[in-house]
């Protein structure tokens, strides 16, 4: 007889070894071959943006490794693993410490000695966190007590992007300790509004009550970089090669920030109208940004910047496209009904919202999601990987709540959030970490 646990395990072999290979594949065809894991160097693929099919491959890699582990090992070795992981705090000291700035001056490797006269911190504490992040491929130790970068180390630099995402992660684990606090707390535990959040509830106990929005000059650079960062993380800018943009004139980015996407958007796609709205602070960022990034669409004319507030205004009218990147996700069923009520009051007949953010996927799908046309792009392999087994997504949906009682939606939640605002969905685009979700005006 058939022992299918034996069958699944093999199934989950055979899903390593061809993702693997897929994504070997991928690295060759640049011509750089594979990266090592101790290599000092980006590689070339790192932060292209147009690398679906290496995602989509690492996507399963991940998945069936994860749960591979899952049968395999005894279960209180993995569900202690879940907690007896301190790899978040490692990265901290890292960054916080600049140790990649510094060692980026001696890509031969520095001494544990002169690396904590330079940090002035302790030579022992420092060669311990570092060798828990050796461990996976951040730093390496090149021999004993001399350390030096990684491909993975180097974006922990103060000049990158990610580092900047890092450093504004850091509180999370505070916020992250009270959950349960706020899942019995009599003010907090069946509130969805944002100052109901497990952030706001920690704060609080702290005798703090800054909302989540306020922040002063530093921290809110920090923000704006963070949320390139994360763009990176998410290869947001998949979007600008898988959406027919040539077929559009004119692109409202609501919530811009300070052009994390509009400005490649615009360097792609010149003949492009594009208007970043976001608030008053926000824009006069945005302006010097783009001033740095894309002088030429400035001088072009093809870029304006006009101060919004999604919550209580709608957006410029009439424009082709609406798009909205990591907005959704901030905010609670309410105040996205707002959000989405507010544009569709501005949309021409023939307009657009896209919604840029992830898509959960369950177990048990609803039946809706099966009459999508793109659906398929959904669909994993057998034996189920939930979320083809990547986890990724879901941490985001607890950060959303831990930070503001937002949240990570299913494609159906996406489906009702905008019917209610006169929306129908379209088209939906895979884009392994996020989702790219169209919708036009619903017709009578």
């Amino acid at each position: 007889m058939t022992d299918q646990n034996e069958v699944k395990v093999e199934t989950l072999l055979s899903i390593i070894n061809s993702s693997a290979r897929e994504a070997i594949a991928e690295y060759k065809n640049t011509g750089h071959g594979v990266p090592g894991v101790d290599a000092g160097t980006l590689h070339p693929l790192d932060f292209a943006t147009d690398t679906l099919a290496l995602r989509k491959a690492i996507r399963l890699l991940e998945g069936a490794c994860e749960q591979l582990n899952a049968i395999l090992a005894p279960p209180q070795h993995t569900t202690y693993n879940f907690v007896n992981n301190y790899n978040w705090a490692c990265i901290d000291v890292a960054v916080q410490s600049r140790i990649a700035d510094v060692l980026d001056k001696h890509p031969e490797g520095l001494s544990v000695d002169a690396l904590a006269d330079t940090v002035n911190l302790d030579k022992t504490k420092i060669a311990r966190v570092l060798r828990v992040l050796a461990l996976r491929g951040c730093f390496k130790e090149v021999k004993r007590d001399v350390f030096a970068n990684t491909r993975l180390s180097l974006v922990l630099r103060s000049t990158s992007n990610v580092g900047s995402c890092i450093r504004h992660q850091r509180e999370y684990p505070r916020y992250a300790a009270v959950l349960y606090e706020t899942m019995v707390d009599q003010e907090f535990a069946r509130s969805n509004e944002v100052e109901k959040a497990p952030r706001a509830f920690a704060l609080k106990k702290e005798g703090k009550n800054n909302g989540f929005w306020e922040m002063n000059d530093e921290e809110l650079d920090t923000f704006h970089k963070s949320m390139m960062g994360y763009s990176e993380v998410q290869n947001s800018s998949a979007v600008l090669h898988h959406y027919p943009w040539d077929n559009v004139s004119s692109v409202v980015d609501v919530g811009s920030g300070t052009g994390a996407m509009s400005i490649p958007l615009a360097k792609m796609f010149p003949h492009l109208r594009i208007t970043d709205q976001d608030l008053p602070e926000t824009m006069k960022l945005s302006r010097d940004i783009w001033e740095k990034k894309a002088p030429e669409a400035l001088l072009s004319g093809h870029v304006e910047f006009v101060p919004l507030n999604f919550l209580e205004e709608s957006p410029v009218a009439g424009k082709d496209v609406y798009y909205l990147r990591s907005v959704i996700h901030d905010w609670p069923d309410d105040e996205s009904r707002v959000i989405l009520n507010n544009i569709r009051k501005v949309m021409g007949p023939n307009s657009r919202v896209l919604i840029h953010d992830c898509v959960l996927l369950r177990p048990f799908q609803e039946p809706a999601i099966e009459a999508n046309q793109s659906s398929k792009d959904h669909k994993t392999p057998e034996p189920t990987l939930l979320n083809f087994g990547s986890h990724t997504s879901h941490q985001l949906d607890m950060a959303m709540w831990l930070l503001c009682n937002g949240k990570e939606r299913t494609l159906n939640e996406f489906k009702n959030i905008g019917a209610s605002a006169g929306l129908v969905l379209t088209q939906t685009y895979d884009l392994v970490a996020t989702t790219l979700l169209e919708f036009k005006i619903a017709q009578d």
